[in-house]
């Protein structure tokens, strides 16, 4: 079975849940450094995600120069008038 990739939501309250656990202290040295590690890959996840998030809606224009000029995606130029 294929592992089930955790959506942004939920890799940020599974962060938020290490942190907490980390901050009082009460876990054994392996097990914080196991938790610090899940913590580490999570925060890269989410790291990912939101700069795969990022290029979804920043359009590549071409300014007075010819060289690309980055602006917000506002969508008004498909067609739909919003």
């Amino acid at each position: 079975m294929a592992k089930q990739e955790k959506t942004f939501e939920e890799s940020i309250a599974r962060l938020e849940e290490i942190v907490s656990a980390l901050e009082k202290g009460d876990a054994k040295l392996a097990d914080s450094l196991k938790l610090f590690e899940e913590g580490t890959k999570l925060a890269g996840a989410c790291g990912k995600m939101l700069d795969e998030a990022e290029q979804k809606v920043v359009k590549l224009s071409k300014g007075a120069d010819g060289a690309p000029v980055e602006s917000a995606f506002s969508g008004e130029e498909e067609g739909n008038g919003r």
